[in-house]
């Protein structure tokens, strides 16, 4: 689709060097699915939010998690307005298109929480009503897998509501590095994602998403591809809670979107063993014994990916 190299051709003036991370946040975008991304301090992740924010036309805000935040510095509250004997609603940033909740395991489990119904049902409860979110909404997380101290590591129940978990990494090549330097000197200032312009509006992603869940089909074989992967990652020995029928979902879905970035309306094997460790990996609980050793997630399922049979058609069969 032209749009979507357009829309990563402009992030990528301000997120300099490789583009994996700006095509699959905007795949995950496509389902409306939020992004957490686990990586070191000052590799761009915050950019990158606000970049996506500018380019898709979206309203965008950021929240950075402390230790002393609490759910209503999110959600928003109700205040008692003396003039006119009512109490008026002040909606918290959560009322966005685009959240980054930037290091948002520095925050407490009950603040952590505040995010989980808005970021499965699109809505907020505050005291006691229901609000609806302005569609879209997604939420891009980011977390530092370096610190502990002064940290509250995410709930299996809250990573399992993050359809992919990502990592920027550090520039591939030394002339990527340096081409981030000279990028800084071009900008003459810290944030240049003020000057980038829309590419599409609100309503073009709603009908890019629609487009997604209506026009691109999913094969039988392509379902069973799905299924097996996840029962095989689930069985694995080493596993002590594997990817739950959600992970499945998440996993047909991403590749639903990958196809219509790759221009298909059907999906392949491909798309799935694409992204099959980033949307799988964080919903995997390794056995104490076997985390000890260093096994992880990803491990568990590239070993899922190698055993389970791949569909000869080409998912484009009804």
């Amino acid at each position: 689709m032209n749009v979507v190299n357009e829309i990563v051709s402009e992030i990528s003036t301000v997120y300099i060097g490789n583009t994996e991370p700006i095509r699959k946040t905007l795949t995950a975008l496509l389902v409306n699915g939020n992004v957490l991304f686990e990586d070191y301090p000052g590799l761009g992740k915050t950019l990158l939010a606000k970049a996506f924010g500018k380019t898709l036309g979206l309203s965008y805000t950021r929240i950075q998690f402390t230790p002393d935040l609490l759910p209503a510095d999110i959600t928003g509250t109700k205040v008692w307005r003396h003039d006119r004997g009512v109490f008026e609603l002040v909606k918290g940033p959560i009322f966005t298109n685009v959240l980054l909740a930037d290091e948002i395991n520095r925050a407490p489990p009950k603040t952590q929480s505040a995010l989980l119904e808005a970021m499965e049902e699109r809505q907020v409860t505050i005291e006691g009503e229901t609000y609806r979110l302005d569609r879209p909404f997604f939420v891009i997380a980011t977390q530092n897998p370096i610190e502990f101290e002064g940290t509250y590591p995410l709930p299996e129940a809250q990573l399992d509501r993050f359809l992919l978990r990502l990592s920027v990494g550090y520039p591939r090549s030394l002339d990527d590095e340096i081409a981030i330097m000279e990028a800084r000197l071009r900008w003459g200032k810290d944030d240049p994602t003020e000057d980038l312009e829309p590419v599409i509006d609100r309503e073009t992603l709603l009908e890019m998403q629609a487009l997604v869940e209506k026009n691109v089909f999913v094969g039988r074989e392509i379902l069973t591809y799905i299924a097996m992967l996840v029962r095989t990652a689930r069985s694995d020995g080493r596993v002590e809670a594997g990817p739950s029928p959600r992970g499945a979902l998440a996993l047909m879905k991403i590749a639903k979107a990958n196809a219509l970035m790759e221009g298909r309306d059907y999906v392949i094997p491909d798309d799935v063993k694409a992204f099959a460790v980033d949307a799988l990996a964080h919903r995997i609980v390794i056995k104490p014994e076997h985390a000890f050793e260093g096994v992880t997630g990803r491990d568990v399922v590239l070993s899922a990916l190698q055993k389970t049979p791949v569909p000869k058609g080409d998912g484009d069969e009804a």
